[in-house]
């Protein structure tokens, strides 16, 4: 039977382990990450692309089927905003935390970052775009 302890206790452990492995293949160093965005140095970028291809062959094996769902106004102009913000702040929402975490504080200017443009993300699209959330859950 799972209890809540239990289950906050096994993610706390999963995401510590996630975090010191995140960092030790040097996802949580801005140096590296701008190698990575520069392709100056492809042993990230490769990490990156082999764990995309495990979580691949996983669904392959666990038969994951995604239901097709339409693509909306807001995807396009959405992926190229995150992938502008990960460029520039060093690494996706996450990468912030473990940064933290490791000492590097200017890291917090890129998480108010983050809760500021969800936040802008919510109004905008509240007052002009009207978009279906979907999963996301804007």
């Amino acid at each position: 039977m799972r209890t809540r302890g239990a289950i906050l206790l096994a993610t706390i452990i999963t995401g510590l382990a996630l975090g010191y492995t995140v960092t030790n293949i040097g996802f949580g160093d801005y140096a590296e990450l701008n190698r990575m965005f520069t392709f100056q140095d492809l042993r990230m970028f490769l990490s990156f692309a082999g764990a995309v291809g495990i979580i691949v062959c996983a669904f392959a094996l666990l038969r994951v089927r995604r239901t097709p769902g339409r693509i909306h106004a807001g995807v396009i102009p959405g992926a190229v905003l995150f992938g502008t913000g990960w460029a520039i702040s060093g690494g996706c929402p996450a990468i912030p935390i473990i940064q933290v975490a490791s000492g590097y504080l200017p890291a917090l200017i890129t998480i108010v970052g983050v809760i500021v443009g969800i936040r802008l993300c919510r109004w905008a699209n509240a007052r002009y775009f009207h978009l279906d959330r979907g999963s996301c859950g804007l």
